[in-house]
């Protein structure tokens, strides 16, 4: 029994003694169940999409903007992921994507890109950011060199031709993006529906011949009417990737806070809610704002335990130390009383000499 009890406290200690496993945390090996086996996935290349686009695969694009959001469109098999300027308004809380700028670009590309191992990722050009071919280019070399990006994307029609063959010149896959152009919303009127007249829509057409003609690999068609956007489609050699401009496109891009639920100022008529989980997160940090109220969390299973032999010593020394402490401050009270008395006493006899 003795040698038993000894062993249960080698055991005890040793535990205490192991490297604690702080984060990522699993159950023990033998525990763990053989995951199902998958066959490797292979990067999305530009290759990638221009065969899916040429055998009439439709193409999958969501926005991430920063490693946890990477990864779980990593794990839904998306092909595209757009590090939008859209980060300005549903991450970072700014009115319209206009105050993005390219240092946060940047930061939230090279998150992006570390979550992200499949994915072709795009990264924006914030607005101010493509004034010139000079300023494209250099500022495309960041996104691909710094952000980790494999395309970069700009709004703008046949007036930014020249800013996109400068950046394509430099070997940079370039995503256009025609339609309704967040970045120059103001100037279009607003948030309106572009392309719904003859001329708009033959306005809208040349655009799309332009940038396919200065080397894009795709163009985004946004609020476009759905038989132009079709239209445009069938007249192009490169895919087009649609959003609010129906289901004729090549493929199909949202930006992830509405797709889940998480944005709360605008819920635009073109997105799709697949789930509403800011109510979900909500009800779950009311929980949690709860079980810390009542004590209830964290459990014991959620704590760190020590041994009980290193608890008692570390107690023991504590109050040794105490003992000490206390008896040095008795100590140090003592001499401050005997220093009080003894100048009482000097002043009571400079006062008798005083009296004489």
């Amino acid at each position: 029994a003795t040698l038993a009890a000894n062993g249960e406290l080698k055991k005890s200690l040793d535990e205490a003694d192991a490297p604690l496993p702080l984060y990522g945390a699993g159950p023990a090996p033998e525990q763990q169940q053989p995951a199902a086996a998958k066959p490797p996935r292979k990067p999305v290349t530009v290759a990638t999409v221009r065969g899916k686009h040429g055998r009439g695969e439709p193409l999958s694009m969501l926005t991430a903007y920063d490693y946890p959001s990477a990864r779980l469109a990593e794990q839904a098999g998306l092909d595209i992921l757009l590090v939008g300027d859209s980060v300005g308004m549903v991450v970072l809380g700014y009115d319209s994507t206009t105050q993005v700028t390219m240092d946060e670009m940047l930061h939230h590309a090279k998150a992006v890109a570390r979550g992200s191992e499949h994915c072709f990722k795009v990264g924006d050009l914030p607005f101010g950011a493509y004034l010139t071919a000079e300023d494209a280019m250099r500022n495309s070399v960041a996104l691909v060199k710094d952000g980790k990006m494999d395309a970069i994307k700009l709004e703008g029609g046949r007036r930014v031709v020249p800013q996109i063959e400068a950046v394509v010149d430099a070997g940079i896959n370039v995503m256009g993006h025609i339609g309704l152009t967040p970045q120059t919303a103001a100037a279009l009127g607003g948030y309106r529906v572009q392309g719904k007249s003859a001329q708009a829509a033959e306005e809208l057409l040349a655009d799309a011949y332009a940038l396919e003609q200065a080397g894009c690999m795709a163009v985004v068609l946004e609020c476009v009417p759905d038989r132009i956007a079709s239209y445009v489609t069938s007249r192009l050699s490169i895919p087009t990737i649609g959003i609010g401009a129906g289901a004729g496109c090549s493929g199909q891009v949202q930006v992830l806070h509405d797709v889940l639920g998480l944005y709360d100022k605008l819920q635009p008529k073109f997105s799709r809610q697949y789930v509403d989980a800011g109510s979900v997160i909500a009800r779950a940090l009311e929980d949690y704002v709860a079980d810390v109220g009542t004590a209830a969390f964290p459990c014991k299973e959620e704590s760190f335990a020590i041994a009980d032999k290193q608890y008692d010593e570390f107690i023991a020394g504590q109050i040794s130390l105490e003992r000490e402490s206390n008896a040095a401050a008795e100590d140090l009270a003592r001499q401050a009383q005997a220093a009080s008395l003894h100048l009482q006493q000097r002043q009571a006899e400079a006062e008798a000499v005083r009296a004489q």
